[in-house]
């Protein structure tokens, strides 16, 4: 449940000055949204995933669609709304991975709570619901809801846009993932101190998610769980040791491949490790779109930056491996 939208992505040297040209080294049109993207990585590690989005009744909103079909997305459920454009992305993408976004995501093409209601019969025949916070509260919030009243693993990707909406979101959430800057909004301390962030994700566990992945910027991703099965325990995992092309999709990735390694009945350390490898197969080129493989993530867990852990029930964020 998320954004849906044209990525076009343009690489460039470096970004013009006012009344100043450059020209575009490399131009990407892409099915998007962080939405799209999800459900594309989930396909494409074996999943059926239904997209519930939003797109313009126009030829735009016609060709993400086919898109999707192709990529293995039901897209019965995309809400096509009249005399809207569907969404659209720029991503002007300089060398070094410094990327620069303009949006037109008008409110138009965001879910409703009437929207996502209205697909309740999806939720009933899903194993997991992943639920994108960027989209208005109350749309987040129904799906958050239908997916716990199916007994379907929620996900959350993001931070609740305010405090009244925070409690009843992580209560009706089982995984919770912020990237840096959303992990300084939920959790009220920087991002960059894991010790502290360790300690706040303590109060967010009571909250009601049994799994939290928390950025922290070029130290990587902590993991924290609290869970009858696996007990409790904390683990913080670098990034991994890829060339950065363009990080834009590497979060999507983390959340698709950390749900299907959930599903499966991974452990949190073995999940953990299969995300960030995910997001490690996504950053090496430009937009967001993912390319990921079972078997190309598998083989990317030999990375010292992954393996260098020890297995057992807690581990206090050790820092393995080349930090970036």
């Amino acid at each position: 449940m998320g954004q849906l939208a044209r990525d076009l992505v343009l690489t460039v040297d470096g970004i013009p000055g006012p009344h100043q040209t450059t020209e575009v080294r490399q131009r990407r049109e892409l099915l998007g949204g962080k939405g799209a993207n999800q459900a594309v990585a989930l396909s494409q590690l074996g999943a059926a995933p239904t997209l519930l989005a939003v797109a313009g009744h126009d030829d735009v909103g016609d060709d993400l669609l086919t898109q999707a079909r192709r990529d293995g997305i039901d897209v019965t459920h995309v809400v096509r709304r009249s005399g809207v454009p569907t969404g659209l992305i720029v991503e002007v993408l300089e060398p070094q991975g410094r990327w620069h976004y303009l949006q037109h995501l008008p409110e138009a093409v965001l879910l409703t709570e009437a929207d996502v209601t209205a697909a309740a019969d999806a939720f009933r025949r899903t194993d997991a619901v992943l639920v994108q916070l960027q989209q208005p509260p109350a749309a987040a919030r129904a799906a958050a809801r239908l997916g716990r009243a199916a007994g379907a693993l929620v996900v959350l990707d993001g931070a609740p846009a305010d405090d009244e909406h925070r409690l009843p979101l992580l209560a009706a959430g089982d995984v919770v993932r912020a990237d840096d800057r959303e992990t300084e909004l939920l959790t009220g301390v920087r991002s960059d101190d894991p010790d502290r962030v360790r300690k706040a994700a303590t109060d967010l566990l009571d909250a009601g998610p049994k799994l939290l992945v928390l950025g922290l910027g070029p130290m990587g991703n902590l993991f924290a769980w609290r869970h009858e099965r696996w007990g409790s325990g904390t683990l913080l995992v670098p990034l991994s040791r890829d060339e950065v092309v363009d990080t834009t999709g590497a979060g999507d990735a983390l959340t698709a491949a950390l749900t299907i390694a959930l599903l499966r009945g991974d452990p949190p350390t073995s999940a953990a490790r299969y995300a960030v490898a995910a997001a490690g197969a996504t950053v090496g080129h430009p937009g967001g779109r993912p390319a990921l493989t079972d078997e190309a993530l598998r083989a990317r867990l030999t990375d010292p930056a992954l393996t260098g852990h020890r297995d057992g029930p807690t581990h206090q964020g050790e820092y393995v491996g080349r930090q970036r």
